[in-house]
């Protein structure tokens, strides 16, 4: 039996990062894991400019709350999942995702915790388990799934490597030139049909 995790940003919904940059107007912010491979070097980063930009969560919560998922997202997200079993593997928080993955219409969600302190300001960040992804993928394979995993970045290529079968999608050029062995759909039609060659299913 097959089961897909797939990555969030840059799939389903656009990065979250880059839309606080845009709101904020620091180019900072900007930087995601398809920039900077180095997960931690990336959030140390990022809580050091929210900190001297005094840039609370809650600020931070109100921008998510006016994102939509990826033009074609949700219909494609509702057929994956009434085909196979899904669930969405991300680098982001719960405090962040939450109230963009009920516009997701609610898959099942595996993503990580942020600290705060009594003012509201991002002091750290709280991993599920290292190397989570990763992860991810092996434990299903050891419950006798066959893995089919997406995703667009740096920090998807464990998950990608483990799984018995990857695709990038619309991934930067950087990561497309260096994994030129992986698949990759550029539109959600091009998801489907790759997922359907690979599991045989229609």
């Amino acid at each position: 039996m097959y089961i897909v995790c797939s990555d969030l940003e840059g799939v389903f919904i656009p990065e979250i990062w880059i839309n606080v940059a845009q709101h904020t107007g620091i180019e900072k912010l900007k930087l995601t894991t398809r920039d900077i491979s180095d997960y931690d070097v990336l959030m140390k980063g990022r809580i050091e400019v929210l900190k001297q930009n005094r840039i609370t969560l809650s600020d931070i919560q109100s921008i998510i709350a006016r994102m939509e998922p990826l033009p074609g997202a949700v219909d494609f997200l509702d057929w994956l999942r009434s085909k196979l079993p899904t669930v969405i593997v991300s680098d982001t928080f719960h405090e962040f995702a939450d109230p963009v993955m009920v516009k997701l219409n609610s898959p099942t969600l595996l993503c990580h915790h942020l600290t705060t302190d009594s003012a509201g300001m991002i002091t750290g960040y709280n991993l599920r388990q290292h190397n989570a992804k990763q992860k991810v993928a092996q434990a299903f394979q050891n419950l006798n799934y066959k893995v089919i995993a997406t995703g667009d970045s740096y920090n998807d290529l464990a998950m990608l490597r483990q799984a018995d079968a990857s695709i990038l999608y619309r991934p930067p050029q950087n990561v497309a030139a260096e994994n030129t062995d992986i698949p990759i759909a550029h539109s959600y039609e091009e998801l489907k049909e790759t997922i359907l060659r690979i599991t045989g299913c229609r």
